[in-house]
Protein backbone atom coordinates (compact mmCIF):
# COMPACT_ATOMS: atom_id res chain seq x y z
CA UNK A 1 0.00 0.00 0.00
CA UNK A 2 1.56 3.38 -0.95
CA UNK A 3 0.35 6.41 1.17
CA UNK A 4 0.93 9.74 1.38
CA UNK A 5 0.53 11.60 4.62
CA UNK A 6 -0.01 15.38 4.37
CA UNK A 7 0.28 18.04 7.65
CA UNK A 8 -1.97 20.82 6.02
CA UNK A 9 -1.40 24.13 6.19
CA UNK A 10 -1.57 27.58 4.51
CA UNK A 11 2.26 28.27 4.85
CA UNK A 12 3.49 25.17 4.85
CA UNK A 13 2.30 22.00 3.91
CA UNK A 14 4.51 19.04 4.92
CA UNK A 15 4.10 15.76 2.77
CA UNK A 16 5.99 12.50 3.17
CA UNK A 17 5.01 9.14 0.64
CA UNK A 18 5.84 5.72 1.77
CA UNK A 19 5.63 2.26 0.81
CA UNK A 20 4.08 -0.94 2.80
CA UNK A 21 4.53 -4.05 1.42
CA UNK A 22 3.27 -5.68 4.65
CA UNK A 23 6.89 -6.84 6.17
CA UNK A 24 8.22 -3.51 5.76
CA UNK A 25 7.69 0.00 5.64
CA UNK A 26 10.20 2.47 2.77
CA UNK A 27 9.74 6.02 2.16
CA UNK A 28 9.51 6.58 -1.13
CA UNK A 29 9.75 10.65 -0.59
CA UNK A 30 9.35 13.80 1.76
CA UNK A 31 9.75 17.43 1.72
CA UNK A 32 7.35 20.37 2.51
CA UNK A 33 5.57 22.96 0.11
CA UNK A 34 5.33 26.16 1.19
CA UNK A 35 3.89 29.43 -0.45
CA UNK A 36 4.89 33.00 -0.35
CA UNK A 37 3.63 34.95 2.50
CA UNK A 38 3.22 37.85 -0.11
CA UNK A 39 0.50 35.63 -2.05
CA UNK A 40 -3.44 36.28 -1.27
CA UNK A 41 -4.87 33.65 0.46
CA UNK A 42 -6.78 32.77 -3.06
CA UNK A 43 -3.66 32.64 -4.61
CA UNK A 44 -2.13 30.69 -1.79
CA UNK A 45 -4.70 28.07 -1.99
CA UNK A 46 -4.42 27.71 -5.81
CA UNK A 47 -0.66 26.98 -5.05
CA UNK A 48 -1.45 24.10 -2.73
CA UNK A 49 -3.97 22.89 -5.20
CA UNK A 50 -2.22 22.57 -8.26
CA UNK A 51 0.94 20.90 -6.25
CA UNK A 52 -0.82 18.43 -4.33
CA UNK A 53 -2.67 17.19 -7.92
CA UNK A 54 0.88 16.67 -9.78
CA UNK A 55 1.57 14.64 -6.38
CA UNK A 56 -0.59 12.66 -6.26
CA UNK A 57 -0.64 12.16 -9.83
CA UNK A 58 2.94 11.22 -9.24
CA UNK A 59 3.04 9.09 -6.79
CA UNK A 60 -0.79 7.06 -7.49
CA UNK A 61 -1.20 6.84 -3.56
CA UNK A 62 -3.86 4.24 -2.38
CA UNK A 63 -4.65 6.48 0.17
CA UNK A 64 -4.16 9.82 1.65
CA UNK A 65 -3.68 10.63 5.45
CA UNK A 66 -4.09 13.76 6.74
CA UNK A 67 -3.95 15.69 9.80
CA UNK A 68 -7.17 16.78 11.55
CA UNK A 69 -7.48 20.15 12.38
CA UNK A 70 -6.50 20.83 15.53
CA UNK A 71 -8.50 24.30 17.06
CA UNK A 72 -6.56 26.34 19.65
CA UNK A 73 -7.43 30.11 20.20
CA UNK A 74 -6.54 31.52 16.75
CA UNK A 75 -9.94 31.54 15.23
CA UNK A 76 -8.33 33.20 11.85
CA UNK A 77 -5.31 30.53 11.38
CA UNK A 78 -7.54 27.85 12.15
CA UNK A 79 -9.76 28.67 9.17
CA UNK A 80 -7.48 29.56 6.77
CA UNK A 81 -5.76 25.88 7.98
CA UNK A 82 -9.06 24.45 7.29
CA UNK A 83 -9.39 26.02 3.98
CA UNK A 84 -5.68 24.49 2.65
CA UNK A 85 -6.99 20.85 4.16
CA UNK A 86 -9.88 21.10 1.98
CA UNK A 87 -7.73 21.67 -0.93
CA UNK A 88 -5.98 18.89 0.09
CA UNK A 89 -8.74 16.89 0.13
CA UNK A 90 -10.61 17.87 -3.08
CA UNK A 91 -7.19 17.29 -4.97
CA UNK A 92 -7.37 13.65 -3.44
CA UNK A 93 -11.08 13.20 -3.90
CA UNK A 94 -10.56 14.17 -7.56
CA UNK A 95 -8.72 11.46 -8.52
CA UNK A 96 -10.35 8.88 -6.78
CA UNK A 97 -7.74 8.69 -3.90
CA UNK A 98 -9.26 7.45 -0.35
CA UNK A 99 -8.83 10.23 2.41
CA UNK A 100 -8.61 9.24 6.19
CA UNK A 101 -8.38 11.87 9.25
CA UNK A 102 -5.72 11.62 12.20
CA UNK A 103 -6.14 13.68 14.77
CA UNK A 104 -2.48 14.61 16.52
CA UNK A 105 -3.47 12.62 19.64
CA UNK A 106 -3.17 9.45 17.59
CA UNK A 107 -0.37 10.35 15.46
CA UNK A 108 1.35 10.44 18.90
CA UNK A 109 -0.19 7.43 20.62
CA UNK A 110 0.46 5.28 17.42
CA UNK A 111 4.15 6.44 17.05
CA UNK A 112 5.48 6.71 20.91
CA UNK A 113 2.40 4.83 22.88
CA UNK A 114 2.36 8.40 24.65
CA UNK A 115 -0.53 11.20 24.18
CA UNK A 116 1.69 14.02 25.10
CA UNK A 117 4.74 13.04 23.14
CA UNK A 118 6.35 16.69 21.88
CA UNK A 119 7.70 17.29 18.37
CA UNK A 120 11.32 15.70 18.80
CA UNK A 121 10.49 13.15 20.36
CA UNK A 122 7.44 11.88 16.75
CA UNK A 123 10.79 13.28 14.85
CA UNK A 124 13.07 10.60 16.34
CA UNK A 125 10.45 7.97 15.71
CA UNK A 126 9.93 8.55 12.23
CA UNK A 127 13.94 8.51 11.86
CA UNK A 128 13.88 5.58 13.88
CA UNK A 129 10.98 3.58 12.14
CA UNK A 130 11.59 4.97 8.41
CA UNK A 131 15.65 4.27 9.43
CA UNK A 132 16.18 7.52 8.05
CA UNK A 133 20.12 9.21 8.59
CA UNK A 134 18.39 12.63 10.23
CA UNK A 135 14.95 13.55 11.44
CA UNK A 136 13.13 15.28 8.22
CA UNK A 137 12.92 19.04 8.54
CA UNK A 138 10.62 21.12 8.89
CA UNK A 139 8.62 19.60 11.93
CA UNK A 140 5.72 20.16 8.97
CA UNK A 141 7.75 17.05 7.21
CA UNK A 142 8.44 15.05 9.74
CA UNK A 143 4.71 15.33 11.01
CA UNK A 144 3.11 14.23 7.41
CA UNK A 145 5.24 10.82 7.76
CA UNK A 146 4.17 9.99 10.98
CA UNK A 147 0.37 10.87 9.73
CA UNK A 148 1.48 8.35 6.54
CA UNK A 149 3.05 5.68 9.25
CA UNK A 150 -0.03 6.04 11.44
CA UNK A 151 -2.42 4.91 8.71
CA UNK A 152 0.11 2.07 7.64
CA UNK A 153 -0.12 0.84 11.72
CA UNK A 154 -4.39 1.82 11.71
CA UNK A 155 -4.56 -0.04 8.38
CA UNK A 156 -2.95 -3.18 9.36
CA UNK A 157 -4.58 -3.47 12.77
CA UNK A 158 -8.13 -2.83 11.14
CA UNK A 159 -6.97 -5.49 8.56
CA UNK A 160 -6.00 -8.14 10.95
CA UNK A 161 -9.03 -7.76 13.46
CA UNK A 162 -11.57 -8.29 10.36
Amino acid sequence: MRIIGIDPGIARNGWGVIQDTGNKITTLAYNCFETPKTDSAPVRLQSIYTFMTALLSEYKPDAVAIEELFFNKNVSTALIVGQARGVVILAAVQQNIPIISYTPLQVKIALTGYGRADKSQIGQMVKSLLFLKTIPKPDDTADALAIALTHAFSYKLNSKQK
